[in-house]
């Protein structure tokens, strides 16, 4: 380096020295500034010298939105939360890291106890780590519902509050604005928006933006309910009743009906799920009991016949699961699904892909078209026709895949049975002693000599491994009658393990596997449609408490009230729809084709009262029995009740129980009788030779 460099380079660091100074000296007079100082001092007095929580979960959301696995969890959990909160941004953020935070601290600990415990069994452990993504699926789900649930509860107490502040200011939204203030409570920001609703320019187009967005159909009750009572008035009814508290009285008893039906539902099957995937735990457990107490089962269990029970006891299992689930959860519509853009779309984007699915999809106007679109229809399903054959091409390329993997594996596992299990007559009852299966292992490595040796050369016969064997240094001194039994008993194994490759009857079962797995979704519509019809009367229930509500408010019609049983109807959503949208067309014929298109009486008779009331009577005398006997539809809709949940209960346990029974009965006790009455056929047959 020359001496003009070192000069400008010493002279560029005393330049930024004295800059840094100058900095220093300019910042400590700011600092000394009024401004500055009170400034820190609000600053300081709004840290917290403890650690917050709060402040935790809200970088914990960060970083879970950036995690691929986690990101997934996390905006399924905000579709369904930020719809309770209103979109309140940072209430949302803190349930959703709240809720990932404690269902990780289960998951976590749990994967590293199945790793450490199946790390010799690939297919249990595949299996558990499987069903361990399932059961954090659970509790996700039940912390939603948790949530979900506790809003549904203070609705009571807010409803009670608002019938006293009603009875305080006698006008709607004063009453809904004074219960607001408890921002304590879930429930207050659904009160705050609801009043934003009524005070609004245009209340009509602002609460039907609110109907969107409310996350229970109580609230768009209540809403509706405070709306046409704040534009058309409060009445008294014949007692002498504020008919707009009368109309709260009837949703509270919705709530409360629907509370119990919740409560019982999550009481009967709190443990069915995890009954149903509890036997996968207990596969090697039951496995290593049988072989420790009776030897002459370790081939079945470590061989071919074993594996092929266990995958059946893990589909088994899998199905089980998953139909409990929606047994429980049928009911409930599941805004956490994003229907609007899912992964079957953007495949069905694919001009190749597409190509290939609309094969399989029957022709519009077809008998098999119009079945599958009615099923769809009546299990209530999200589902378009083509995302279901999506489901179902991708099921059945599951189902062949996983068929031929299991074929390959039973092969290689077959093979490695003959080459390390070891080679002894095992008595009855009791295991080997160490100094026998040491003996044992010395046979299994002399024959496996010549199993590596002929393994792969299919031209060999008997006779020319029999002179191989008599000449070799293993068995080299060997009697002729022990010569001809350890011949016999290394063909056999040679023959096994050259036999062990992918036949044609094997490729048929994974066809037949396949067609199988094609036809599951299906199948799930149709166990969906059933226990959707559970849910029919009870749906019809609500639309008898809806009319009941409207019927005695002035200037209400029969198009209104379609209107109001189209926005709070699931199982009869399609055609409903359907007549509001053809009422203006000529209103007794929308609800004649309404009446040919349902076939529930109980709706029927709702749709002829409603013809009644186009033309002949008024709304109020067409329903009149609805007001007469609502103490005997309250009774019978919580019979209907515990009649559903009853066969709901029946149902789940034999599905949930189903597993467990297959594992002692399919998997223990079984082939504990066959091998059993086998290996004793086969003793007395040498004994009977013998004598």
């Amino acid at each position: 380096m020359s001496q003009d460099v070192l000069i400008y380079l010493m002279a560029g660091v005393a330049g930024l020295f004295v800059i840094i100074i100058l900095a220093y000296y300019m910042l400590s007079k700011k600092m000394q500034s009024k401004e500055t100082k009170y400034v820190a001092q609000l600053v300081q007095g709004t840290k917290k010298s403890a650690f917050s929580m709060e402040v935790f979960y809200q970088k914990f959301y960060i970083q879970c939105t950036k995690l691929p696995f986690l990101r997934r969890y996390a905006l399924k959990l905000r579709r369904r939360l930020e719809i309770i909160n209103l979109e309140d941004e940072f209430v949302t953020r803190g349930q959703v890291a709240k809720i990932l935070f404690r269902a990780l601290l289960v998951v976590i600990p749990l994967t590293f106890v199945i790793v450490y415990l199946t790390s010799s069994n690939y297919l249990l452990m595949c299996s558990l780590l499987l069903f361990e993504l399932f059961f954090l699926e659970t509790l996700l789900e039940g912390m939603v519902d948790g949530v979900d649930n506790k809003l549904l509860k203070e609705q009571l107490d807010f409803f009670s509050e608002i019938r006293h502040a009603y009875h305080e200011f006698n006008m709607v939204e004063e009453a809904i604005y004074e219960v607001a203030q408890d921002d304590e409570k879930e429930v207050s920001r659904q009160a705050e928006k609801i009043y934003e609703v009524l005070i609004s320019d245009d209340p009509e187009t602002e609460l039907e933006k609110y109907y969107d967005i409310a996350p229970n159909s109580y609230l768009k009750e209540f809403a509706g309910v405070s709306y046409l009572t704040k534009e058309f008035g409060d009445r008294k009814d014949k007692d002498g009743a504020s008919l707009y508290l009368k109309n709260l009285n009837n949703i509270t008893q919705e709530m409360q009906i629907e509370i119990l039906k919740r409560d019982k539902l999550d009481y009967v099957f709190q443990s069915l799920s995890m009954i149903a995937a509890l036997p996968i735990l207990f596969l090697d457990v039951v496995k290593g009991w049988a072989i420790g107490q009776f030897s002459f089962t370790r081939q079945f269990y470590n061989g071919t016949g074993g594996f092929y029970v266990q995958v059946a006891l893990i589909v088994l299992t899998f199905l089980s699961y998953m139909l409990t689930r929606k047994l429980k959860d049928n009911g409930s519509v599941n805004t956490a699904k994003n229907m609007e853009n899912p992964w079957q779309a953007k495949l069905y984007k694919n001009k190749l892909a597409k190509k290939f699915i609309d094969y399989f999809i029957p022709k519009q106007g077809t008998k098999e078209y119009r079945k599958i679109v009615q099923l769809l229809k009546d299990a209530a399903s999200k589902l378009k026709m083509e995302w279901l054959y999506i489901n179902r091409l991708g099921a059945a390329v599951i189902g062949f895949i996983g068929a031929i993997i299991v074929l390959f594996t039973a092969h290689k596992m077959s093979i490695n049975y003959q080459f390390t299990e070891p080679t002894s007559d095992y008595n009855l009852l009791g295991s080997m002693s160490d100094q026998q299966e040491k003996k044992a292992m010395e046979t299994t490595e002399k024959d496996n000599v010549f199993l590596y040796k002929y393994q792969f050369d299919y031209e060999v016969t008997e006779s020319i491994l029999a002179q191989d064997i008599a000449e070799s240094e293993e068995y080299g001194g060997s009697t002729e009658d022990e010569l001809e039994t350890i011949n016999e008993r290394i063909w056999q194994k040679l023959q096994i393990v050259q036999s062990q490759y992918i036949k044609w009857f094997e490729i048929l079962m994974a066809l037949v596997i396949m067609v199988l797995a094609y036809q599951v979704p299906v199948w799930l519509l149709i166990f969906q449609k059933i226990m959707r019809q559970m849910d029919m009367e009870n749906e019809v229930m609500q639309f008898q408490t809806i009319i009941l509500m409207l019927m005695k408010i002035e200037r209400v019609n029969v198009e209104m009230i379609l209107e109001w049983l189209e926005r709070y109807s699931n199982i009869f959503r399609e055609p409903i729809s359907k007549c509001v949208n053809n009422y203006e067309s000529g209103p007794w014929e929308a609800l004649e084709e309404l009446k040919n298109d349902i076939s529930f009486q109980q709706l029927i008779r709702i749709v002829e009262s409603l013809q009644a009331a186009v033309e002949q009577i008024p709304i109020r005398e067409a329903f009149d029995e609805l007001d007469t006997e609502r103490a005997f539809h309250q009774e019978k809709r919580k019979e209907g009740n515990e009649r559903m949940i009853s066969r709901k209960s029946m149902i789940g346990k034999v599905i949930g129980f189903a597993p467990m029974v297959s594992l002692f009965v399919g998997y223990l006790i079984v082939p504990l009788c066959l091998i059993g009455m086998t290996s004793m056929t086969s003793a007395f047959d040498t004994m009977s030779s013998m004598t």
